[in-house]
């Protein structure tokens, strides 16, 4: 099964895939971090967005309309 499909797969169950740019040093030393304490980068972001939301919730803005 082609990486590609498996994205595909795991999009359709509720899952969103989030791509973001990191410096290489920054993704080699989390990467390590995080596996050194037996874990994976994955769960350590999810679990981050998580308490990030629950303190700052969701907020909307409204856009301004100009005439």
């Amino acid at each position: 099964m082609s990486l590609i499909k498996q994205i595909n797969q795991k999009e359709g169950t509720g899952i969103k895939r989030v791509n973001i740019n990191v410096e290489v040093n920054l993704h080699n030393a989390f990467k390590a971090a995080t596996a050194a304490w037996g874990t994976d980068m994955t769960t350590v972001l999810e679990e981050f967005i998580e308490s990030y939301v629950g303190k700052y919730g969701a907020i909307t803005t409204k856009k301004s309309r100009r005439a």
